[in-house]
């Protein structure tokens, strides 16, 4: 008997037990700090060289970059290794879904990953680390190696769009699946929040398991309130066993 295609959407809240605070949160730092809004935001990045300093600076602070999976990341890499087809979208730009265990090619990153930088004019590629060199030996911001041009993290910015091919791969797992899990993500962010109701549409268990209220609750088969770290792993050892 063919096992069903569990699709996983993650947000912030499955990282936070990894120490990588939620930026929209109470607590965010976007809600803190709206200056600090600017250093993301691809207009003022691209505009203004004092921005890019300002970013580089907190590139080298980035605790996504030092962080660790935790229970969470590890449950999904497990509930993959059983055999169950699994498909994992996520929000997040930490890469501890793979570095938790999840083959890379698994992993649609619909907003980028902080541990790769991408040149804007050429659009060369490489690892974060190797920038990060650069900053620490004086570059304050460090020109494309290849073509001069500007370099910002492999992410996607307040102001661009996000990765067109990978929005539409995302959409199409969520209509072929038959379990559709929303973690740690308030879905209130389109499009990404979206996939929620897609997948409800196309017939699949809508799974929520989330710390506050979502926009998708009545829709969903089953909502979890739950501590992530361990209410995710108990879950998906469910799916595993059925």
């Amino acid at each position: 008997m063919n096992k069903p295609l569990v699709a996983l959407l993650s947000g912030a809240g499955i990282s936070t037990d990894s120490g990588i605070p939620d930026y929209r949160g109470p607590n965010g730092l976007w809600r803190r700090d709206p200056e600090a809004e600017k250093l993301v935001t691809y207009e003022y990045y691209m505009g203004d060289p004092e921005i890019r300093r300002r970013s580089w600076q907190l590139r080298r602070d980035n605790r996504a970059l030092r962080a660790e999976p935790n229970a969470a990341h590890r449950a999904v890499a497990e509930l993959e290794r059983s055999g169950v087809p699994v498909r994992v979208i996520t929000q997040n730009v930490d890469g501890l879904h793979q570095l938790g265990g999840v083959p890379a090619r698994k992993v649609l990153e619909l907003h980028g990953s902080a541990r790769s930088f991408v040149c804007t004019k050429c659009h060369a590629r490489g690892p974060m680390q190797d920038a990060l060199a650069r900053v620490a030996a004086g570059e304050a911001d460090p020109p494309c190696l290849e073509c001069g041009g500007i370099l910002k993290s492999a992410t996607v910015m307040f102001g661009q769009r996000l990765d067109p091919a990978v929005l539409g791969e995302a959409v199409a797992i969520t209509k072929a699946c038959q379990v559709f899990v929303a973690v740690g993500t308030s879905l209130q962010v389109q499009p990404a929040a979206g996939l929620a109701g897609v997948a409800a549409d196309h017939g699949a268990r809508l799974i929520i398991v989330n710390a506050e209220p979502t926009p998708y609750d009545e829709l969903a088969d089953e909502v979890v309130r739950e501590p992530i770290g361990t209410a995710l792993p108990e879950l998906l050892r469910t799916l595993q066993g059925s």
